[in-house]
């Protein structure tokens, strides 16, 4: 039965329209047409785009689409690294209707070809430092369908090149009309991106973002952080990567500047930090890691006040400690490409400014509470659906519901199905609950050691050995055992010219952790990561059940 608040009242342009992050863009330009959107490079050499230009240029990126008879619903691949091109795509692809595909840049040929096949890409733009990788896709690509092949030529890169395109980037944005008069989405339900997932066990599978969750993560994104108007951001997240955890969005929305960089390399990123007054960046934890260790010479330009966020993986207490000792305000987020990157936050009270810096160390590697416009972010029983008691010790797992969340996975109804299950998306990440309601996780689901029948968490013993000072990276995985069925076994990366023994470690260990958690086997060597610097356990398990 209607109320009367229902009667009367009726829906139209007027009061309603579809939530899109493309209208943030369309504000930048008209409000601050002529402040920097972009720089790329440094000197007198940096090229840079205003904010009136990276709207025409977005709009001539959408004409040329469209003119090439791409609209709603088509797939427009892109291979790029953070180079202006791929801000445009961010805009310039919806703009037509058509979904953004960002490409990992460093997927293999086969990979590439099936994510292509997969999400029927009618367009693939391609920076020329991929052309060969593209090229070698191309051939094992199983679709008979034409594909545009775009070539980007970017100033910036210096190595070889083998272009193949059918058409330069530049020439198709000339092709262009900068007034092209877009039109936002019917339906804010309507797909804005595919992003694929890592694909550790088997094909990777196509997460699709709609236009009202991209729109309402990036203004999360500036809530989180306080992120204050004409912000200046470097590029050190890749943008492939969960759409740059929609900080190409966030970033118009706050009429700020994009630092691009094409590699991250602790040397450019403290020459851009430097030079173009960069206030905020993201990463995994091995970015940070990076300034953490960087010569003194270099962390004494790195700009007071700078604010980074950090996920992708638990970050050890010790990384935020020495954060705090560079100043440089970290902030801990937590997601999965399934919630368009991040959506908690481990957010700050005054109160733990009183707290010596281990203290206050540990409560920030929480991953904490929702975002601002997410529904909901709970630690579940999986088989009652039911919330773990809050008292840091009862486990269960991460869910979340609400406008942060994927539509599910293209051309998979049974993945999709059982990610959703029960009105709530299973992150897969084992957690507790503390009293305060914040949230740390102990492990991955498939990542916790059972030894023995009891539970130990990889997360827990490597953030001890991270407290070692000849440790740079680590990772502890389960190694099958006859008499235990698992135990521990971990991997480490020492800091250059560091020095130090297995049985030191071990000693180390049993200083900190009950004897049945200390690692039985330690393993010296570079640490396999993926383009966003997660380190790949699935690899490392397949070496431990190697180890002697």
């Amino acid at each position: 039965m209607s109320s009367i608040f229902d009667q009367n009242l009726p829906q139209t342009s007027a009061n309603f329209a579809p939530l899109t992050p493309l209208l943030y863009l369309e504000r930048a330009a008209q409000v601050y047409p002529a402040r920097v959107a972009i720089v790329h490079g440094l000197g007198a050499q940096a090229i840079r785009y205003s904010w009136s230009e990276l709207y025409a240029r977005s709009r001539q990126l959408s004409s040329a689409l469209a003119a090439r008879g791409i609209g709603k619903g088509d797939t427009v691949a892109v291979m790029l690294p953070n180079t202006p091109a791929m801000v445009e795509a961010h805009f310039g692809i919806p703009m037509c209707g058509a979904v953004l595909n960002a490409l990992n840049t460093r997927l293999d040929p086969a990979t590439i070809a099936f994510m292509l096949d997969h999400g029927e890409a009618r367009v693939v733009i391609v920076d020329s430092e991929f052309s060969s990788t593209m090229k070698q896709a191309l051939a094992v690509r199983q679709s008979t369908h034409p594909l545009l092949v775009v070539d980007v030529c970017d100033p910036l890169f210096s190595g070889p090149a083998e272009l193949f395109g059918m058409l330069d980037y530049e020439a198709l944005l000339a092709s262009g009309d900068a007034a092209y008069a877009w039109n936002v989405p019917d339906d804010e339900w309507d797909a804005i991106s595919l992003n694929y997932t890592s694909g550790t066990t088997g094909n990777p599978k196509g997460v699709v973002y709609h236009h009202r969750g991209a729109a309402i993560n990036a203004i999360s994104n500036i809530l989180e952080w306080d992120m204050a108007k004409h912000a200046v951001y470097l590029w050190t997240l890749p943008m492939f990567h969960c759409n740059g955890w929609c900080f190409p969005w966030t970033i118009a929305a706050r009429a700020g500047v994009n630092v691009c960089l094409r590699r991250v390399e602790v040397q450019a990123m403290i020459d851009a930090m430097s030079e173009h007054g960069v206030t905020h960046y993201c990463g995994a934890p091995i970015v940070h890691s990076m300034l953490v260790n960087a010569p003194e010479a270099l962390k004494q330009r790195i700009p007071p006040g700078l604010k980074a966020m950090v996920a992708g993986a638990a970050p050890p207490a010790v990384m935020i400690e020495s954060m705090e000792q560079l100043g440089i305000d970290l902030t801990h987020v937590y997601g999965l490409t399934e919630v368009y990157g991040p959506a908690t936050v481990c957010a700050k009270h005054e109160q733990w400014d009183g707290l010596d810096i281990a203290q206050r160390a540990e409560l920030n590697s929480r991953q904490g509470v929702r975002y601002h416009l997410q529904r909901c972010a709970a630690v579940l029983d999986p088989q009652t659906m039911q919330p773990v008691p809050a008292d840091g010790q009862s486990m269960g797992e991460i869910m979340f519901q609400g406008n942060i969340c994927m539509k599910g996975y293209l051309k998979n109804p049974a993945a999709t199905q059982e990610a959703l299950a029960g009105g709530w998306f299973h992150s897969g990440d084992l957690a507790v609950m503390y009293p305060d309601g914040y949230m740390k996780i102990k492990d991955r689901s498939k990542d916790i050691i059972i030894s023995g029948g009891e539970n130990i968490s990889s997360l827990e013993v490597e953030d001890v050995l991270y407290r070692h000072p000849a440790v740079l990276a680590v990772a502890v995985v389960a190694r099958p055992d006859k008499r235990w069925g698992e135990t521990p076994c971990a991997f480490i990366e020492l800091k250059p010219d560091a020095c130090v023994t297995a049985e030191e470690l071990v000693a180390h260990c049993k200083a900190h952790l009950a004897g049945y958690k200390v690692p039985r086997h330690i393993v010296f060597g570079t640490l396999a990561k993926t383009s966003t610097g997660k380190i790949q356990k699935f690899e490392l398990r397949k070496q431990a059940a190697l180890v002697g």
